[in-house]
């Protein structure tokens, strides 16, 4: 049995927000607080994968309850994605030969940050570049396979993942321009015929802004990422041979984050889910 566990709900500043002063972030309780996301797996031989290195680290290591790391996988540059790295040194986890599955630009962005390759020179991570389309065997039973999507390529490109258990096949797409960029880049002519193409039967996807409102003085086709109104019309309702599909990566302005309101609710009356930190899925 294969488990991938969603570790975190939020986008890059997670939730409180550093320096939000608005109602969304005001008072929030602990059992309302969001951690940046990332994925926890756990392959067939028992042995532990992270996906993403973010600086809650040590609070989603007690969420996921999974004593042992065999490797981790980043999907871009991106600050919330990558700020943990330094967790795994000799400062905190102390951790040695560590497989670290990345892209080849982000290979080269962390040799030339000198904190990470210090942390490659003392044998902390050992970079096994993954280009898209290519898959490794990340654990007993469990590949992991890299999609290219387009995203701000400041630093680095961008992979999604698909980890692929003996059962089912689960996307983790974080991050990605707009629908359009990425179905053009891969040939698609939908949203449904892209993952069905890929045969994923779960799609954890990026719903980093409810609406171009969230943003105040911009246009919503300057936003780097699909509005889930957007993703929303181009679906419709669910089909009874639709795989799952939960919208993750939540900035902390999106209404989607209470259960009870009229987004939420619209988004699971079409039959498609929001994430919940701390979910299971068995592959």
């Amino acid at each position: 049995m294969v488990t991938v566990t969603l570790l975190g709900t939020a986008q890059d500043g997670g939730r409180p927000q550093a320096g939000c002063q608005l109602d969304c972030c005001s008072d929030l309780s602990p059992d309302k607080y969001r951690y940046p996301v990332s994925l926890g797996i756990v392959d067939q031989n028992g042995h532990g994968h992270l996906i993403e290195a973010t600086r809650s680290l040590a609070d989603q290591l007690k969420l996921w309850k999974h004593p042992s790391i065999h490797s981790v996988a980043l999907t871009h540059a991106h600050f919330g994605h990558v700020d943990g790295l330094g967790l795994f040194g000799k400062e905190t986890l102390n951790a040695k030969g560590l497989a670290l599955y990345l892209s080849s630009s982000m290979q080269r962005l962390v040799e030339a940050t000198p904190q990470w390759n210090l942390m490659v020179e003392d044998g902390v991570f050992v970079p096994r570049p993954i280009a898209g389309g290519q898959d490794v065997l990340l654990g007993e039973g469990c590949l992991l396979e890299a999609v290219e999507v387009p995203h701000r390529a400041e630093l680095s490109d961008m992979h999604a993942f698909i980890v692929r258990g003996p059962n089912r096949s689960l996307l983790f797409l974080p991050d990605h321009d707009r629908w359009a960029a990425t179905l053009a880049f891969h040939q698609s002519a939908s949203i449904r015929a892209w993952l069905k193409g890929m045969e994923v039967d779960i799609a954890l996807i990026d719903g980093t802004f409810w609406s171009a409102d969230e943003l105040s003085g911009r246009n919503q086709n300057e936003i780097p990422h699909p509005p889930v109104q957007e993703t929303l019309q181009s679906l419709g309702k669910r089909h009874a041979d639709d795989p799952e599909i939960h919208f993750i990566h939540l900035n902390h302005t999106n209404p989607l984050h209470e259960e009870g309101s009229t987004q939420h609710h619209e988004v699971t009356n079409l039959g498609w889910g929001v994430a919940q930190q701390g979910m299971t899925f068995t592959l």
